[in-house]
């Protein structure tokens, strides 16, 4: 076994916190998926709590050297350049999350929120944008909300693993400027439970991250492929969800993502709630249409 394959977490797809590849077509299933495992691979990689950083830097620019073809043989490397080659794709949005990964093996601790976006631009963005490519949907069109979307879910994630990601790895994504607002500290996420401060810090990121959702709700009805659209629906349902919970619980004591029941029943509604507005708003414009 290689040491990239030896530095596995063992975690699939279906281990995530949000839908992967769950609505879509079977014709798209293979790249999704081959773009999914190569991101895992590289992340376990960068998450790797005994591997040396230089060895993890090295690891992941073996990654990008594989995936460009020009270095060894790594499958999941070969399994998304063969998914890129047959679709005419380029590797951009896989080479852009190797950035993120390295920034998280360099870069411990985010100035604010600017910081903290531009660090969801190479960690999130590029999922959503790859997909959306995948499909042949509108960039000029898809890719704001698109953005707006993909960094909500990222955030989401730093909230609800604050705690874990400072113990584990002595990471902070909590921007330095709002943790000082509220009179926080980075070694408040070592307490069992959140202090007022840290709890105050928290539901703001929250709300902020509120707005991004905002911007990215009319994401599904932008989206031209049903199935995707539908994709599109379950997860920004299940973020709305996840915001108002973060609101009042406390990530560091208390477990913030709902159980398997609650999670599908909130997808599922999602997606149904966007399948059905494709089905009624062409009869709605139709009626306007004879009224006028």
């Amino acid at each position: 076994m290689s040491d990239i394959a030896a530095a596995g977490s063992g975690k699939g797809h279906k281990d995530e916190n949000f839908p992967v590849a769950s609505l879509f077509a079977p014709r798209h299933r293979a790249a999704v998926l081959a773009f999914y495992d190569f991101v895992r691979a590289a992340d376990d990689i960068s998450d790797h709590v005994t591997l040396p950083g230089e060895q993890k830097i090295a690891m992941l620019d073996r990654m990008e050297a594989a995936l460009l073809g020009s270095g060894e043989d790594i499958p999941v490397a070969a399994r998304l350049r063969a998914e890129l080659d047959a679709r005419g794709l380029e590797p951009r949005h896989a080479q852009d999350l190797l950035i993120a990964f390295r920034r998280d093996v360099t870069q411990l601790r985010y100035r604010d929120w600017d910081d903290l976006i531009d660090y969801c631009r190479y960690s999130a963005m590029p999922v959503g944008r790859f997909v959306l490519d995948v499909h042949g949907e509108d960039r000029a069109t898809c890719w704001g909300p698109n953005d707006a979307l993909c960094a909500a879910l990222q955030i989401i994630n730093h909230l609800q693993d604050c705690a874990k990601d400072y113990r584990g790895l002595d990471r902070v994504y909590l921007p330095q400027d709002a943790l000082a607002a509220h009179g926080a500290s980075v070694e408040m996420l070592s307490a069992e439970k959140a202090s007022p401060p840290l709890a105050a810090t928290l539901r703001a990121l929250t709300e902020r991250t509120q707005e991004l959702l905002k911007e990215s709700a009319p994401f599904a009805d932008l989206i031209a492929d049903t199935r995707l659209a539908m994709e599109v629906g379950a997860i920004q349902r299940l973020a709305e969800t996840l915001t108002a919970r973060l609101l009042v619980a406390d990530p560091l004591s208390e477990k913030v993502h709902a159980a398997k029941g609650a999670f599908l029943r909130t997808a599922l509604v999602g997606a149904g709630t966007v399948l059905l507005r494709r089905l009624l708003l062409p009869r709605a414009a139709s009626a306007a249409s004879v009224a006028r």
